[in-house]
């Protein structure tokens, strides 16, 4: 039912080119899922999301088990059905947002037991919940449960890999549908020798796919790739590998060319509804006063509808006043501008030229101050 297929490989870097098939159809690789939390992409429709080209989008299997519950998702056809997406879809496992309630959890070798961020209420998963929560959900690519530790405290990292890797096998051993590709999750913080262990461990297990976990969760961008650079050689080189969470332009062009396939993040979505865009020179804010006369579209030359017809001045006017409007309309321009920017890394890569077009790309981008135009 799942099936991932191995186009070109970069011949300067690790940047690969393929293709993802599955149930609801094909995900060109590398590729940039944008996320629907609560299975909405907020501020958006999926008319909208396919109008844009999105091949996957990625919904919370923790929030959605609180509300509005997967036995009620379920009944009423499953989430494809629930939200009217008949794309493809991934859940992550609830782990990554169980694990962030530090306060509200309690860890063991079985599971894990925490208070809704809701109402208080006391619930548990384990491997084997997680994987039934997210079979009734019924998405393309689930993920087993892993326990996401802090990136720097080593005998932490120790502890949580050796329960990420038994729950692993639990998780395989759960499993019941077969037309839902279940991706394993490397752990192992910013230590190399532990990350190296996890995904020798995992690949042991011949999961369809691999994910990176606990990276993007407040180590420096060096650390997270060198921790690339040690996981992703010892992957299956005919399995998609998926880096988690990581989702600023300048990290998917340094993850594609370490050999990242996929990636999801809520940075493009979150950033729109304060009036954070993107554009080639880096990212504008508009609410910045200097732009309430300016006449240009966010990006010359950009092809989403909010560039196409609006300007920085009336954006930012939306913006300020808190209109619905202006956060659907940079909420559509930073997913154009992601999903646009991923169809022509592919297509680099397929070229012969992602080395060259990710030069080009980084030398004109300011990843860490706003653009001046």
């Amino acid at each position: 039912m799942v099936k991932f297929t191995l186009l070109k490989t970069d011949p300067h870097t690790l940047a690969r080119a393929g293709v993802f098939s599955t149930p609801h159809g094909d995900i060109p690789m590398p590729a940039f899922a944008p996320v629907g939390t609560q299975a909405t992409v907020k501020t958006v429709s999926p008319r909208e999301l396919r109008e844009l080209e999105a091949t996957l989008i990625l919904a919370n299997t923790y929030h959605l088990y609180l509300r509005p519950g997967n036995d009620r998702i379920a009944r009423l056809g499953g989430l494809h059905r629930f939200m009217a997406w008949d794309g493809p879809i991934l859940t992550d496992s609830g782990g990554f947002q169980v694990f962030s309630l530090s306060s509200l959890r309690r860890v063991d070798d079985d599971g894990v037991t925490f208070r809704s961020h809701i109402d208080g209420s006391q619930h548990r998963f384990t491997p084997e919940k997680a994987i039934a929560i997210q079979e009734q959900l019924g998405a393309d690519i689930i993920m087993a449960f892993d326990e996401c530790a802090e990136p720097n405290d080593r005998a932490y990292n120790e502890a949580a890999l050796a329960r990420t890797h038994a729950w692993a096998e639990r998780c395989l051993a759960a499993q019941t549908r077969h037309d839902q590709a279940l991706f394993g999750i490397v752990q192992g913080g910013v230590f190399a020798d532990l990350r190296q262990k996890s995904a020798r461990f995992l690949t042991g297990l011949e999961f369809p796919g691999y994910a990176i976990g606990g990276l993007s969760v407040g180590e420096t961008k060096a650390e997270m790739h060198a921790m690339l650079e040690v996981t992703t050689p010892l992957l299956p080189a005919d399995r998609p590998r998926y880096l988690m969470g990581v989702g600023a332009p300048e990290d998917l062009l340094e993850g594609v060319a370490r050999g990242i396939d996929l990636f999801d993040c809520v940075l493009p979505t979150r950033i729109a509804r304060n009036g954070g865009v993107f554009t080639h020179w880096g990212r504008l804010n508009l609410r910045n006063a200097r732009y309430a006369q300016d006449p240009r579209p966010i990006q010359e030359g950009c092809a989403c509808y909010a560039c196409q017809h609006f300007s920085r001045a009336y954006l930012r006017h939306l913006v300020v006043a808190k209109e619905i409007l202006g956060l659907r309309l940079t909420t559509i321009h930073n997913l154009h501008f992601m999903l646009d920017l991923m169809r022509r890394v592919r297509a680099s890569i397929l070229a012969g030229t992602f080395a060259i077009f990710k030069e080009e790309f980084l030398t004109h981008y300011r990843a860490t101050r706003p653009a001046q135009t």
